[in-house]
């Protein structure tokens, strides 16, 4: 069983910059996976944020954050991170990290098989 832990989430100012980490472990995340990230601020629905799947390494985004974050991964193939760049108020939730084996449609949150724990990222104006 794949388990999913993030870190490097924080406080930081607005147009400050984080990086969040999530690092698989318990299992072997294949080459045709998918990792993701998504979001959820108070009183929110979890949104979509950034995906890299297969092994081309193919990346999606959400409109909110393009040009801003960037979704990554490692060779190994177990750990993705995010680099969050210009940062905003309204980028302020808890960032969860998910995963499926297989490459999902990557908006769809019912898709992913596994989820982390969640990383609280403040941002202040």
């Amino acid at each position: 069983q794949v388990q999913l832990v993030e870190s490097g989430g924080g406080l930081v100012q607005a147009g400050g910059s984080l990086r969040l980490s999530c690092a698989a472990s318990g299992g072997t995340l294949s080459h045709s996976s998918t990792m993701a990230w998504f979001r959820q601020a108070p009183g929110k629905e979890r949104e979509f944020v950034a995906a890299v799947r297969g092994s081309a390494r193919n990346t999606d985004y959400a409109d909110s954050v393009k040009g801003r974050f960037t979704i990554s991964r490692d060779n190994a193939w177990d750990t993705t991170h995010l680099q969050m760049n210009s940062l905003e108020p309204e980028d302020t939730a808890i960032y969860y990290c998910a995963a499926d084996q297989l490459m999902v449609p990557v908006h769809t949150k019912s898709a992913y098989d596994y989820w982390g724990q969640g990383t609280q990222v403040t941002v202040s104006s």
